[in-house]
């Protein structure tokens, strides 16, 4: 068991104490959820972790070859790389190999009748060959396919910021180090990915320690959930439903605790005040107590159950309708004869392809692109707050609360009560203390929430949020979520989270590329069931049907009800054969843990470890069959 600790970790920011005094174990299969607000310290965890920062104090304890792959939120790549090479950057032989491969393979293919090339891509074909590296190969390409990243010559500097996260997270999938540590990785990924990705990590043969807003993605992925929280590190089993009840239970069971010690205080207060004398060894004591019982009062954080309420302008019947229209860039058809009326009160998710259009829809609604053809028409009364992917300008030697007033020194909510700025701060996940804190002294995800929280005190009617759970903490995301429900205006989300999604639409437009826009009715979920549903349909279909006469001729079998007497004796014997299977795989590993640079041995091992993999999956799937008539 390839076990990682860290042993009392301390880290401070300025006057920021990040995480005090915590402790955790990570083992080879663990799938680790650590969520937190926003400038809780997760990214400086992580960075400590891998080592690329250091504790104030405290102690890390791993293997000599343990391995970390830290996927961060904005990757480090070579802009002058190409795809292909960034990708496989590693020091390991094996991507070295591949990669020389790869070269050959595209000047030959550029340079078919240049004999240096040739012989040059036949010895290369001959090492595959020889060091079985073709499984490898095609795992790579695999994995770059699942990613959306196909152009592999493409350098890495013409890519946007999107296009380079999935980047570096194919890097870091390909090294199948014996931690993965992903900073977001959803961001960017469009769904057919983020399922593909979920997959992937249930059946990764290291951990996994992952930050995500992705409540789904944590549901499917993970068994372990560590919340990062005033400090302090909080582990939970389970993935992250189990998370919401188990940390209910805390929250209750801490609240109780925190009402006897304030009731046991008041006891001695009362005590202290009748003149308590340290006459004896035993006053001592109990002043000594009550010292301790003292500082320890009102030192139970718990999170703040936020709901605010902020009023919006008034919206008349008429709110946005495009007619005809038509949205072009180069050759790549976002819009064609696209007609869409946008009523008071509906509440639409956009997503779909990347790179489809989405976020140049919500531009000609927010009157940012023009159409190339066709009219958008906007109701006089129309006030856009519009919460762009990127973060518009912010002074960072401003001060949190001074950003805010400029907007307004207090606003109203929808009950007409007047709420101050530095409450409505308050409401918002920011606590006094920090009002007076320079902005640029706010992690990424603060900065994020202030300014959502500034479109918000706008009062818009007409709100255009694109990917908003990007950069959101989860608990930001339930607070926005539930704003949204009681928003009298129009919503209109871009987005590929399908919990968001669920929350917030009912209305969805699909984006498939080359102006392709489907709609649908109804929650994200329910659409996705009907394609699933749409392609086992159509996957299950026959090829050819059978003539009358050859159906007539086959006779439907008897239905099965319980084992044969050989599958009876199949049944008892198989649970004892999973079991040294599994041993086997394990004892494989093992071995590849400790040959090094052997590559000659380690690609025999891989091949062994194949075979065993394969007998596995066969042998559960006759189990899962068989277990089917066990009576």
């Amino acid at each position: 068991m390839r076990t990682f600790r860290a042993d009392n970790l301390t880290s401070t920011y300025g006057e920021k104490t990040l995480f005090k005094d915590i402790s955790l174990m990570i083992n080879e299969h663990d799938r680790i959820g650590l969520i937190g607000t926003n400038g809780s310290g997760k990214t400086s965890l992580l960075n400590v972790l891998a080592g690329l920062t250091s504790a104030d104090h405290g102690e890390i304890t791993k293997p000599n070859d343990y391995t970390i792959g830290y996927l961060k939120q904005t990757p480090e790549l070579d802009d002058n790389k190409q795809i292909i090479e960034a990708v496989l950057s590693g020091e390991q032989p094996m991507f070295q190999t591949i990669r020389q491969y790869e070269q050959a393979l595209a000047t030959y293919s550029q340079h078919p009748e240049d004999p240096q090339a040739a012989d040059r891509f036949t010895k290369l074909q001959g090492i595959m060959d020889t060091q079985d590296l073709w499984e490898a190969d095609s795992q790579v390409k695999t994995i770059l396919t699942k990613l959306m990243i196909d152009d592999w010559s493409q350098k890495i500097g013409q890519l946007s910021g999107g296009q380079k996260k999935r980047v570096g997270l194919a890097q870091i999938l390909i090294q199948q180090p014996d931690l993965l540590m992903l900073d977001e990785p959803t961001n960017h990924l469009d769904l057919s990915s983020i399922v593909w990705l979920q997959d992937y990590l249930s059946s990764y043969k290291g951990a996994v320690l992952v930050v995500t807003h992705d409540r789904y993605f944590l549901d499917n992925v993970t068994n372990h959930i560590w919340e990062l929280s005033f400090g302090r590190l909080f582990h939970y089993d389970g993935n992250y439903q189990a998370f919401v009840q188990q940390k209910a239970e805390r929250v209750e069971l801490e609240g109780e605790a925190e009402k006897k010690r304030q009731s046991l205080y008041k006891h001695e207060l009362e005590w202290m005040r009748h003149g308590a004398k340290a006459r004896s060894t035993k006053q001592k004591g109990r002043i000594n107590r009550f010292n301790e019982l003292k500082d320890s009062i009102g030192k139970v954080h718990v999170d703040q159950d936020v709901n605010i309420s902020l009023g919006a302008a008034r919206l008349g019947k008429d709110v946005l309708e495009i007619k005809d229209g038509s949205l072009a860039y180069d050759d790549h058809q976002i819009l064609r004869n696209f007609n869409w009326l946008i009523q008071g009160g509906d509440r639409i998710g956009i997503t779909g392809q990347n790179g489809a259009g989405k976020t140049s829809l919500l531009n000609v609604l927010a009157g940012r692109q023009k159409l190339d053809q066709g009219i958008l028409k906007v109701g006089e009364t129309v006030k856009i707050g519009y919460y762009t992917q990127q973060t518009e300008g912010i002074d960072q030697d401003k001060r949190v609360i001074n950003y805010l007033s400029e907007v307004a020194e207090s606003v109203v909510n929808q009950a007409g009560e007047r709420i101050s700025v530095a409450n409505l701060l308050e409401q918002f996940l920011f606590p006094r203390f920090m009002h007076g804190t320079l902005i640029r002294k706010l992690s990424g995800g603060e900065q994020r929430r202030l300014y959502l929280l500034k479109i918000l005190m706008q009062s818009p009617n007409v709100l255009l949020l694109d990917e908003p759970t990007n950069d959101l903490d989860i608990s930001t995301l339930t607070v926005l979520e539930n704003y949204l429900d009681q928003f009298p205006g129009t919503v209109i989300t871009v987005s590929h989270d399908r919990y968001f999604l669920n929350r917030v639409a009912d209305q969805l437009l699909i984006f498939k590329g080359n102006a392709a826009i489907e709609r649908y009715t109804g929650k994200f979920t329910d659409y996705l069931d009907q394609e699933a549903a749409k392609a086992h349909s159509e996957s299950s279909k026959p090829k050819e049907s059978k003539s009358a006469s050859s159906k007539e001729q086959d006779q439907a079998p008897a239905e099965k009800k319980k084992l044969t007497y050989a599958e009876q004796l199949e049944w008892e014997k198989i649970d004892g054969e999973l079991e040294a299977l599994d041993e086997k795989r394990q004892a494989i590993e093992s071995e590849m843990n400790t040959s090094g640079d052997n590559y000659e041995k380690l690609a025999k091992l891989q091949k062994q470890l194949n075979e065993v993999n394969t007998q596995y999956d066969e042998k559960t799937a006759r189990w899962e069959y068989l277990s089917n008539y066990v009576d």
